[in-house]
């Protein structure tokens, strides 16, 4: 594929990353009680006043990725921004639960708490922000309150989750779900980012405990990446044990290619492509209608979740930054080939022409199902995280095109 069409490429993603940040911009900010609005008809008018953690957290980390890393995004309302998101997320977050350091999952718009998950999941979007926030502050206290906060993830996942507040109840089989080494494999990444040799070395057992946490996921003899196994690696009984999501996959990809790069190891970075990319996207895709299945049974029973034939803004979001990425380690062509086909796919279902950003429900013939801009669970995150890569990673490929 030719150097032109990978800046038509970058020239469309670039267009698209301008209109998403815009649209935040403008519709999402709360002046009166700060934080984000995440709750966005198509218009960008707010339907519904609940600010959800995970969402304030991915919010204020896009944009201070943006301003920090893309000059043209480095503008005094960005900044400002994410500021009072961060100022909203450590006034009102912490201490919803049992102790200082679990994390609401839902909030009042001024502040109150309506909702905790016993989950890690709202814990891991509060350091992302914290320690993203500061660095384009410089504010100390804000890096220790991340790492403090790390410290007590790592505990509950890998000591006692009594902190989380969930029952251990005696048929509950504990369950290696995919989610968990990935966020924290994740945090590893954003911690140790431009980190000196102690730092690196401080997280360097857990890198490694999460990789292999993640390919324990492997399963069928190698045909087949399932959400959950047992702690032990072992394939689960039932839908549980049988239920694949293409799109946590290939994000699970791409997060292993980043680690085979920085510890050139190769045998890990074609486990991540051939198992990661190729298995889910061969499974996942739908050859009548096109895009990525948001669920699957391994064994081809009729998944259980409502949603399960839909396809969704973030699986195809995961899947462009996976195999763009994983050509730019590689230059295989038939990589590219796939960003291609889910390239075309994406760009001419999911974004809205005429009001901005991106739908992010479409029914499996690809008509939009849903379409507000922003809910519960789609905010400024996996758009503007994938284009934003996407992005810089053509810059780099074609700054080294010969």
């Amino acid at each position: 594929m030719s150097a032109v069409k990978l800046e038509e490429f970058r020239e469309r993603i670039r267009k698209e990353l301008d209109t998403t940040v815009d649209f935040w911009l403008q519709h999402s900010h709360d002046p009166l009680h700060g934080g984000f609005f995440t709750c966005l008809g198509r218009d960008g008018e707010v339907y519904d006043e609940l600010k959800y953690v995970w969402l304030q957290g991915r919010q204020v980390w896009m944009y201070c990725r943006l301003y920090r890393t893309m000059d043209r995004f480095h503008r005094p309302e960005i900044l400002e921004a994410a500021k009072a998101g961060g100022a909203f997320l450590r006034k009102f977050t912490r201490g919803a639960g049992s102790g200082q350091w679990k994390c609401a999952f839902s909030l009042t718009r001024d502040g109150k708490a309506v909702k905790i998950q016993r989950t890690i999941f709202s814990e891991c979007f509060y350091i992302l922000a914290m320690d993203e926030l500061s660095r384009v502050t410089g504010d100390k206290d804000m890096q220790l309150e991340a790492e403090q906060m790390m410290e007590q993830l790592i505990s509950w996942v890998r000591e006692d989750p009594a902190g989380l507040g969930r029952p251990q109840l005696p048929g509950d089989v504990p369950t290696n779900s995919m989610a968990v080494p990935m966020m924290l494999l994740c945090l590893v990444q954003q911690l140790t980012e431009g980190g000196g040799a102690e730092v690196v070395q401080k997280y360097t057992e857990l890198a490694s405990w999460c990789v292999q946490q993640i390919l324990q996921h492997i399963q069928r003899g190698g045909t087949a990446i399932l959400e959950n196994v047992s702690v032990d690696g072992a394939e689960l009984p039932g839908c549980q044990g049988r239920l694949q999501n293409p799109g946590h996959a290939l994000e699970a990809g791409w997060f292993l290619l980043q680690v085979s790069a920085q510890q050139k190891d190769e045998a890990l970075q074609r486990t991540a492509i051939d198992k990661f990319m190729e298995l889910p996207y061969q499974n996942g895709w739908d050859k009548e209608h096109g895009g990525l299945f948001y669920f699957l049974d391994v064994d081809g029973h009729c998944p259980t979740q409502l949603e399960w034939n839909m396809k969704l803004w973030w699986p195809h979001c995961e899947a462009l930054i996976a195999f763009l990425m994983a050509y730019s380690h590689t230059r295989e062509p038939a990589l590219l080939h796939r960003f291609s086909e889910v390239f075309e796919y994406t760009f001419k279902h999911f974004p809205d022409a005429q009001k901005g950003e991106w739908f992010g429900y479409l029914t499996q013939e690809g008509k939009v199902a849903l379409d507000f801009k922003g809910g519960p669970f789609k905010g400024f995150f996996h758009v503007p995280r994938c284009l934003y890569m996407c992005e810089r990673i053509l810059d780099d490929m074609l700054a080294n095109k010969d």
